[in-house]
């Protein structure tokens, strides 16, 4: 079994490993939640679900961005708050016109915002417990809900701990560059070979795992997850914003339809 401190082993590892300098910056303080917060994965019973082809009838994402569309099945029955909470924003209209305002280095990007420079409108769909699972993973092509907020006590304050909170902003992960140090590292430091070797095989930012909440993965549009992450920036704050606007046109709420989904091919 990989307990907690296996975990934060292992994130420590691809932290000093990867020298992505942004992840500290909108990940602050995840380190200290693993003190009183963390699941217990058991490798033997991990389902790696992302693998798998979205099955006919399962809820889905449709993107359109001004860079092009992807699409993305959703996992209600392990994140149930998250993807609640986007389906209803989705189906409200309230990522229409709304703004990328994050690409780091070709590694993930942040999206979702109705402002310019990140923000949301108010604090009405920012406080959704986080979710995690054993079975959900930062691979390229996922999904995340970004983080937004801790609660802690005075003694979490101190010792660290605390409840952390996502919203209505989604980060589309690409990935790190994965050289053989890193693949040595990751093999060596990870109980769970078929994990491994998924990253290994898929890309992804293995930084990310067991931190954030996954809502979905990119079945369709890879590329254009890609194209967000690794667009021109500047720096603004704790983001890179785009150097030039790029909005989420819309999001529409579906099913997979596997004759219904377009060839990429057809681009």
């Amino acid at each position: 079994m990989v307990k907690g401190n296996k975990v934060v082993r292992m994130i420590l590892i691809f932290t000093l490993i990867m020298g992505v300098s942004s992840l500290v910056v909108m990940l602050a303080g995840t380190m200290k939640e693993r003190n009183n917060s963390y699941i217990t994965i058991i490798p033997e019973e991990m389902e790696l679900v992302q693998l798998e082809a979205p099955k006919e009838g399962a809820p889905i994402a449709i993107v359109d961005t001004t860079v092009g569309e992807f699409r993305f099945v959703l996992y209600p029955e392990y994140s149930p708050n998250a993807v609640k909470n986007f389906t209803e924003l989705a189906e409200q209209g309230y990522y229409d016109n709304t703004y990328v305002f994050h690409s780091e280095s070709g590694v993930y990007s942040a999206a979702g915002a109705p402002n310019r420079d990140g923000s949301a409108k108010d604090n009405s769909h920012e406080l959704v417990k986080r979710e995690l699972h054993q079975n959900l993973w930062p691979f390229r092509g996922s999904i995340l809900a970004m983080n937004t907020t801790i609660k802690q006590s005075f003694k979490e304050k101190i010792l660290g701990g605390g409840t952390y909170f996502n919203g209505s902003r989604f980060m589309p992960v690409n990935t790190v560059t994965f050289d053989e140090t890193f693949k040595n590292e990751l093999k060596a430091s990870s109980e769970s070979q078929a994990l491994a070797d998924a990253f290994i095989e898929l890309g992804g930012v293995p930084n990310f795992s067991q931190q954030m909440t996954v809502i979905g993965q990119t079945y369709y549009g890879l590329d254009v997850v890609e194209k967000l992450a690794s667009l021109e920036t500047r720096n603004v704050g704790n983001y890179k914003f785009p150097a030039e606007e790029v909005m989420i046109n819309s999001v529409k709420i579906s099913t997979y339809s596997a004759e219904d989904t377009p060839s990429e091919a057809e681009k």
